[in-house]
């Protein structure tokens, strides 16, 4: 009685081990997906930024933020699919790009109301690349 109750329970536990378990491309997939998210919001707070509200500390905070997600990203890659991972990392590449030339863009001005006004122009540039790049992978 002993033997068959544990062969029982290893049975289950293999079971549900096997339907319940995520695979990594699930897992990479999910991952992506969640740094596409915060991207997508990191993106929406630095374009509602105005001159009058735009600061240094928050716009770095935005950044640092983009900058893990699109690590998040790189790194899941390998897990995904090959049509999945060429795709993602196309788009993440490309927004790595725009992210990297708008930020060497903006605060080249010598008045602080032109580098705001630098700001705003880059936040909209930053969220059309967006649209074009990250924001074309199916997450659903």
């Amino acid at each position: 009685m002993k033997r068959s109750t544990i062969v029982m329970l290893l049975a289950a536990a293999i079971a549900v081990a096997a339907c319940g378990g995520t695979s990594k491309e699930d897992k990479a997939k999910a991952q992506v997906c969640d740094a596409r998210a915060d991207v997508r919001k990191q993106v929406d707070e630095l374009k509602a930024l105005t001159p009058s509200t735009v600061t240094l500390d928050g716009v770095t905070a935005n950044l640092k933020a983009i900058r893990n997600d699109l690590g998040k990203i790189s790194d899941a890659q390998s897990d995904l699919a090959d049509d999945r991972r060429k795709a993602v990392q196309t788009a993440n590449t490309a927004f790595t790009d725009q992210v990297r030339a708008t930020v060497s863009n903006v605060g080249r001005s010598l008045s602080a109301e032109d580098a705001k006004a630098q700001l705003t122009d880059a936040t909209a540039e930053l969220a059309a690349a967006y649209k074009q790049t990250l924001g074309r992978i199916d997450c659903a």
